[in-house]
């Protein structure tokens, strides 16, 4: 998938920026505060509906102005030529448009330009709690499959109304049970599909995985990821959702009683973890600094790679401000990864010579910009 040329309007520090952008490796440069992560962040927008670099739509919108607006035109196989629009207003909320045609879900556009980002925000992944590693695998699962992306909203919204049922300190326990067996069926149905899914993914991801880290480290330490839910989903490729059903049906059963005492849900995929080892060593309680930064990285790159070979459009891939914690070595492995990388990819750099021997080594696929004030220019 191609982004041929981005707008925006009142987009943080840009007023109004229109660029046309290279096909291959787009580098942007400029000092820290000059609107290049804006600029990605805008064109995330156009991909998955929302910023990665802030919690609220609201906080995006330039000072002095009271509604943004991101436009983006894309090529691709599947769609020849399409364009993707994102608009915020302070009271209109956001909307969503593909060629004019509003969206009346914003899940519907998850998927339509697959995405990849880096960021410095990575390092969550493996330092801090299981909500940023389900997220993850998540998002990873939800742009190669829009049922996947249904079951999991059509799951939040079910725990969340089990939840409130819980919460009703007015109600008899027979009262309960009536109102609670409809939910719980539609709990663990959806449910059971979501962890098939997901224990599906880790066993498929894992060779991935694999070569990424390789790649990056070089070392004779083998990553892999353990997927931990409420039941032993086993080593098939495919797990049985028939089968995770029973088991599921189950423990809810035996958790009644603990699920009225705290007042919520407490058995099912919303609290599954995954887990980092590097060997046998788990890496969020034992790995270095160094070990978690190539192993967060490894996990983008590996991402990178399904995508390509599970998806008929190749994902555009973006890397915000990476290079400052990677030495030179690991900094021109992840700059030759890219240049055999056959789709799009945009690099913010604050310190472009980190990447100066690399923009020499592949000019022929590189545009290089330079970002100043919320103003961008090509650079020759």
């Amino acid at each position: 998938m191609i982004n041929t040329s981005l707008s925006l309007i009142n987009f943080r520090n840009h007023n109004q920026t229109d660029v046309v952008w290279g096909d291959h490796v787009n580098i942007i440069t400029g000092p820290n505060g000059a609107g290049k992560t804006n600029l990605i962040d805008a064109l995330h927008y156009l991909c998955m509906g929302r910023s990665f670099t802030s919690s609220s739509d609201m906080y995006v919108v330039r000072q002095d102005a009271a509604s943004f607006l991101v436009k983006g035109s894309f090529r691709g196989n599947i769609r020849s030529e399409f364009e993707v629009a994102c608009s915020y207003g302070r009271g209109d909320g956001k909307k969503l448009w593909v060629n004019d045609s509003p969206l009346d879900r914003h899940a519907d556009l998850i998927g339509l330009v697959p995405v990849v980002l880096v960021s410095p925000d990575d390092r969550k992944l493996t330092g801090e709690g299981p909500a940023e590693r389900r997220s993850f695998l998540d998002a990873l699962i939800s742009q190669t499959s829009p049922a996947y992306l249904d079951d999991l909203i059509r799951y939040r919204k079910i725990v969340r109304q089990r939840n409130r049922l819980l919460s009703d300190t007015h109600m008899y326990s027979g009262e309960m049970d009536l109102m609670l067996e409809p939910w719980d069926r539609q709990l663990t149905e959806t449910g059971s599909r979501i962890i098939a899914n997901r224990a599906a993914l880790v066993n498929t991801f894992q060779s991935y995985l694999e070569k990424a880290h390789q790649e990056l480290a070089g070392s004779g330490l083998i990553p892999s990821i353990a997927y931990k839910t409420f039941c032993d989903t086993g080593d098939d490729p495919s797990p049985d959702p028939a089968r995770i059903l029973d088991l599921y049906n189950s423990e809810l059963s035996r958790s009644s009683e603990r699920e009225r005492e705290r007042r919520q849900t407490i058995i099912g995929p919303h609290r599954d973890e995954l887990v980092f080892f590097l060997n046998d060593m788990e890496l969020r309680k034992f790995g270095s600094q160094g070990q978690h930064r190539i192993f967060a990285l490894a996990l983008k790159m590996a991402q990178l790679y399904f995508y390509n070979n599970e998806l008929d459009d190749l994902p555009v891939f973006m890397l915000d401000d990476v290079f400052g914690d990677l030495d030179p070595q690991r900094t021109d492995t992840v700059m030759q990864m890219l240049l055999q990388h056959h789709g799009q990819s945009f690099i913010t750099a604050a310190h472009p010579e980190k990447i100066s021997g690399f923009s020499a080594s592949g000019r022929n696929r590189i545009t290089s910009y330079e970002v100043s004030n919320g103003r961008v220019e090509p650079i020759s």
